[in-house]
């Protein structure tokens, strides 16, 4: 069967504390996105989702890249960033304007969409999008598109992402210095949520947790927009830390236990199986692990032990952020996780236990041409970066050029507006 012919091609990068991940995408003519290759590699000069060393970041970044244009055969020039650090931050910000009975009109929309400019306080922060979520015709909430429609006064809900500005300064240099423009930086929780919720669960209330290396957010939709978010400086990588400290081995090998042998549920059976620390054909590497038998072997029941420990600290922040965004209630029960941590077994039965809701793994959504391997939680906010930017999303900070409000000029108005035009034309 012949390869549909691809319309625009999408790229895409996120950047994160355990891993860089790179993908390039397409849509085909038909509307179907179809990966057409990615890659990835460990992460370098990143940490807790800030950049600390901008030449081993880029470097990371570009090899990333360069695997993900080698599998699509083909190369990019832009790209779409995740970002899960940079002190993220959300809000939801309300703008009104009368219509007076008649019908609504696309300079209509665009009008109110100006207004909201007006409206955004970002506190000395830097904007990452701001995004109208949906309208509202005389308060009735839930309006996908009013032009057409006749309302007395028309609102719009607007979803503003904000963020540290030097640290996205930095993430955005380092992707530069990789020889790529920057298309934006997308918030994680939003490109996330693109890949791991449907629109149902947007809209009904739904908290999503993505558990990476080093950074944990935790965030809220609400009819069908992000309502709320926090960030929690733990991550998968502070239980790779914690096995190391508790049976004084390498991290390499603390790591391999966990993603191999390690479990977020404790069995009957653990006390009497006994792990090896070393990977098959390494015996003779490392240092013999605490609690240890003679052929290097700890009891599976103490790696457990440590993992569920240090997941019931994480689950206590997770649980308070969910409390401080207001997600209770009859509006606060599905909890979703994603992120690589979220791959480790039976975490989603710990979590469920520890939060007292119910909860499911979000995984990376069955595009065509992904590889098996990456249709996992741990690639899921960067399948939803692609599908993000092949939304074509609004942001209002873009909208008004072409929108001038019926002013009538005169006297020193009209030289001004002469002098605008002229500066603007030569």
């Amino acid at each position: 069967m012949a390869q549909p012919r691809i319309a625009r091609v999408y790229g895409a990068v996120n950047v994160g504390s355990f891993r860089i991940s790179a993908m390039v995408a397409g849509i085909s003519e038909t509307g179907e996105m179809i990966v057409l290759g990615s890659g990835h590699r460990a992460s370098q000069g990143v940490k807790r989702g800030y950049v600390t060393d901008m030449a081993a970041a880029t470097y990371a970044v570009r090899d990333a890249i360069e695997r993900a244009e080698k599998m699509a055969n083909t190369s990019i020039s832009s790209v779409w960033i995740g970002c899960s650090g940079a002190g993220l931050g959300s809000q939801v910000e309300k703008v009104e304007i009368d219509i007076g009975g008649r019908r609504i009109e696309q300079d209509d929309i665009d009008h109110l969409l100006v207004a909201g400019r007006e409206v955004i306080q970002p506190d000395g922060r830097m904007v990452l999008h701001a995004q109208p979520a949906h309208y509202t015709l005389d308060g009735a909430h839930g309006v996908a598109n009013p032009k057409g429609l006749h309302a007395e006064r028309l609102g719009v809900d607007i979803h503003v992402m904000l963020a540290d500005g030097a640290p996205i300064r930095n993430i955005t240099e380092t992707v530069q210095n990789a020889h790529l423009d920057v298309e934006a930086v997308v918030g994680s929780p939003i490109a996330a949520g693109h890949a791991c919720l449907s629109p149902e669960e947007r809209d009904l209330g739904v908290a999503l947790v993505e558990f990476g290396g080093e950074v944990t957010n935790v965030s809220v939709y609400a009819s069908g927009m992000l309502v709320g978010l926090a960030s929690i400086p733990m991550g998968s990588a502070d239980i790779t830390d914690a096995i190391a400290s508790a049976f004084g081995i390498r991290r390499y090998q603390a790591e391999r236990l966990k993603c191999v042998n390690g479990s977020a549920i404790a069995s009957p059976a653990d006390h009497r199986e006994m792990i090896p620390v070393n990977a098959p054909g390494e015996e003779a590497t490392g240092p013999v692990a605490r609690h240890a038998d003679d052929k290097n072997r700890i009891p599976r029941a103490e790696l457990v032990s440590v993992i569920t420990g240090q997941l019931g600290r994480l689950m206590e922040e997770v649980a308070k952020a969910l409390k401080a965004v207001g997600f209770n209630g009859q509006r606060g029960q599905q909890v979703v996780l994603t992120g690589g941590g979220a791959e480790l077994v039976g975490l989603a039965d710990f979590a469920q236990a520890a939060l007292g809701k119910p909860v499911r793994i979000g995984r990376a959504p069955q595009l065509t041409g992904l590889p098996e391997a990456h249709v996992k939680p741990g690639f899921a906010t960067l399948a939803g970066l692609v599908l993000y930017a092949a939304a074509d999303p609004v942001d209002i900070r873009s909208v008004g050029p072409s929108y001038q409000p019926t002013m009538r000029y005169s006297g020193l108005g009209l030289a001004n507006r002469v002098y605008r035009a002229l500066r603007e034309y030569f």
